[in-house]
């Protein structure tokens, strides 16, 4: 499995022609304890970077972009009764959503973990 970063701060863990997608470390970070997430719906299709959800702070809010072509397969509910998993693991417990890709060039245009690791220092 790979995981892709995009410069709106979102990962996707890719298996196949699937992929599970949360936010980042630096995104959780920035935007403090998260207390609301707007999830999409199960069998709803999006393009590359429509907007798929909103997650809500108690400093700010924050659009969540599709990073890639596709459709939702399932959501993270125990997200939606515990936003704070998405502060205590970003990574595991907190992803947001699951989606079927439509199309897999579209990979190639998100960032590996080195590359995102030297972005996210300068975002």
């Amino acid at each position: 499995m790979a995981i892709k970063y995009t410069e709106d701060h979102e990962w996707l863990e890719v298996a196949g022609d699937s992929a599970t997608v949360g936010i980042t470390q630096h995104a959780q970070d920035a935007l403090g304890d998260v207390v609301f997430v707007d999830l999409p719906e199960v069998g709803k299709t999006f393009a590359a970077k429509d907007i798929a959800g909103v997650v809500e702070s108690v400093k700010a809010a924050a659009d969540v972009y599709m990073p890639v072509s596709g459709e939702v397969t399932e959501v993270n509910e125990a997200l939606r009764a515990d936003p704070s998993l998405a502060n205590s693991d970003p990574l595991g417990a907190g992803w947001f959503f699951k989606v079927k890709l439509s199309d897999l060039t579209q990979l190639d245009a998100l960032m590996d973990e080195t590359r995102y690791a030297a972005f996210s220092v300068s975002a």
